[in-house]
């Protein structure tokens, strides 16, 4: 039999290929002849639209019929940015002060090896007694996630696959490993809004419809009142300014155009069109000629509390005696693409560093999150 895989060994060989959007680093094909050569059925894919860009994509099935268990990740990461800036080169994979550094550590190379290590246990162990675990792993979460698992999963639902639940390792926790799981996310939606006036000099402001005064009055209009109170999984929807751009060339001339662009995070009480509706309601309140562009990115989701997320729950507080926190906070990930296929939760590691210089989490964090995923297969499946 083959000698367990250290998680904390592997997650540095990950992290020393650099895996920037969308390319893999060659990691897909590591772990394509890894998971192989322990029984696994291995597909890989590729896809191109409806984003021009090519992206690969890893396809792997342990087992047979139901349950269907899918557990997700990505391997591809965000630039590191400068890389003088980082006390250990990004893509070094040094362990140091109990640490493991690098970019990807956390979001998420850590929790894709901790997976595979889980993966192979079970293989190792004969694979599952009843049942079915599906690798999926993509390099398309952190770019425009259109070639990535939303395209893998729908090739898989066109020739018939089904999922019965899954698990994305989207680095949830905050202060320790345990303390959160993603149950939900909210949606998000991008508006623009331009207003047009007219043209006039400073010095004479009646002759002139100041497109600047209108839209600031517009914004204030539209975070005057909150969109909602919350519900009782997700927190208030929240509307952000991002920009407002004048553009107006000179100090002495009231501008007749102006642009603002926003962002909400809304929960599961408002639909996109919905909120566009009462958007827009509160714009004509202000007056004047606006337009108003908005597109959706992600909708929002919910798997109530329930078998899957308790499964989940169990097992962390069988690892770290800790009671996890059920949490939609946060952005989008890719478990929004699982939302009409199965219940989805998101569990991974600590999340305190991702996307910043300096990346890192605690060496024992890996091994740790193996064994609960591990524990969380052994529950699917009923293993005894």
């Amino acid at each position: 039999m083959a000698a367990p895989i250290d998680p904390l060994e592997l997650a540095r060989e990950l992290l020393r290929r650099p895996s920037v959007t969308p390319d893999d680093g060659g990691i897909l094909a590591l772990l394509a002849g890894m998971l192989a050569e322990a029984g696994f059925h291995v597909e890989r894919h590729r896809f191109h639209t409806p984003h021009p860009v090519p992206v690969d994509n890893l396809y792997a099935r342990l087992g047979q019929g139901a349950p269907v268990v899918a557990f997700s990740g990505h391997v591809d990461v965000v630039p590191p940015g400068d890389e003088a800036a980082w006390t250990h080169p990004p893509f070094a994979g040094v362990v140091a002060d109990g640490h493991l550094w690098g970019r990807g550590a956390c979001d998420m190379k850590g929790a894709v090896a901790a997976m595979v290590a889980a993966a192979l246990a079970l293989a190792q162990a004969g694979g599952p007694p009843r049942g079915t675990l599906l690798l999926l792993l993509t390099a398309d979460e952190e770019g425009p996630a259109q070639n990535g698992t939303r395209a893998l999963l729908e090739h898989l639902r066109l020739r018939g696959e089904r999922l019965d639940m899954a698990l994305v390792g989207e680095p949830t926790c905050v202060a320790r490993l345990g303390d959160t799981i993603k149950i939900g996310r909210r949606g998000s939606m991008n508006c623009t809004l331009e207003v047009r006036g007219r043209l006039g000099h400073v010095a004479y402001p009646d002759a002139a419809d100041n497109a600047a005064h209108r839209i600031v009055r517009m914004l204030a209009r539209l975070i005057e009142r909150p969109l909602d109170r919350g519900t009782p999984h997700f927190a208030p929807s929240s509307l952000q300014v991002t920009n407002i751009d004048i553009g107006n060339p000179t100090r002495n001339l009231v501008p007749d155009r102006a642009r603002a662009e926003f962002n909400i995070r809304f929960n599961d009480r408002h639909t996109p069109a919905r909120l566009e509706r009462r958007l827009r309601q509160r714009l004509a309140a202000v007056g004047g000629s606006f337009e108003l562009r908005c597109a959706t990115s992600a909708l929002p989701f919910l798997t109530e509390p329930g078998p899957w997320v308790e499964t989940v729950a169990a097992a962390i507080r069988a690892e770290t005696g800790l009671e996890p926190e059920l949490s939609t906070s946060g952005g989008t990930s890719d478990a929004r693409f699982f939302r009409d296929l199965c219940p989805v939760v998101e569990f991974g590691l600590v999340g305190a560093t991702i996307h910043a210089v300096d990346e890192r989490v605690a060496a024992e964090d890996i091994g740790r999150l193996a064994r609960i995923y591990r524990a969380i297969l052994a529950r699917a499946f009923g293993e005894s």
